[in-house]
């Protein structure tokens, strides 16, 4: 089995565990070996199906603003876990092509092996809701109809996105393709360079 094929079935599995407790502040088992590939892309998802709830819980109309700020911060420190668990991905696969010879015609990918592992992780939960919805018993056949057919523009979209990942690894192993690793430096997180934070100083 290729490789975004074994993540995806991870993510699939990340995505059912969580939705056991379906709670925000259960924190991720250790599904797989401590410090494996399998582990870090279990966690990748475990994050963002807690965030996707955190999402759903910011949305309520009634909720009190002092807890909407604290689950906006909460928000915000699992978007930074998100991307410094991306660039530990991206770390990984630079480590594992670090040998290759790059061809001299070999081409850069708009975005990296992890960024594209991220897409998936997303489209994991995106199908698992999505199915959700098509199971309502309190829906009528409108929306039923509706989310049937978004189900299934999802599992087309899951399958062309699978393929295009193992497509770039392929080609990033036969140095058709060559990779960076990008470090996000998000401003708005950093003390020294969002001014709101530094003019506090």
């Amino acid at each position: 089995m290729k490789f975004a094929e074994e993540a995806y079935k991870i993510f699939e599995r990340a995505t059912n565990d969580y939705h056991t407790t379906d709670c925000i502040d259960t924190p991720c088992p250790a599904a797989y070996a401590e410090g494996s590939i399998e582990q870090t892309l279990y966690h990748k998802n475990w994050i963002d199906a807690a965030q996707w709830h955190m999402e759903d819980l910011i949305r309520d109309p009634q909720i009190d603003p002092a807890a909407g700020m604290e689950l906006k911060h909460r928000i915000d420190r699992s978007n930074q876990d998100r991307t410094d668990m991306v660039e530990e991905l991206d770390t990984y696969f630079r480590n594992k092509y670090a040998d290759v010879k790059v061809l001299p015609d070999a081409t850069i990918n708009t975005e990296s092996p992890a960024w594209a592992l991220d897409r998936l992780s997303i489209l994991a939960l995106k199908i698992y809701h999505m199915k959700e919805q098509t199971e309502r018993v309190d829906a009528d056949k409108a929306h039923l109809d509706k989310c049937r057919a978004k189900l299934d523009i999802l599992e087309q979209q899951r399958t062309d996105l699978t393929e295009a990942i193992d497509t770039l690894l392929d080609d990033i192993a036969a140095g058709r393709k060559y990779m960076k690793v990008y470090r996000q430096m998000k401003m708005y997180n950093d003390a020294d360079t969002n001014p709101v934070l530094y003019g506090k100083k």
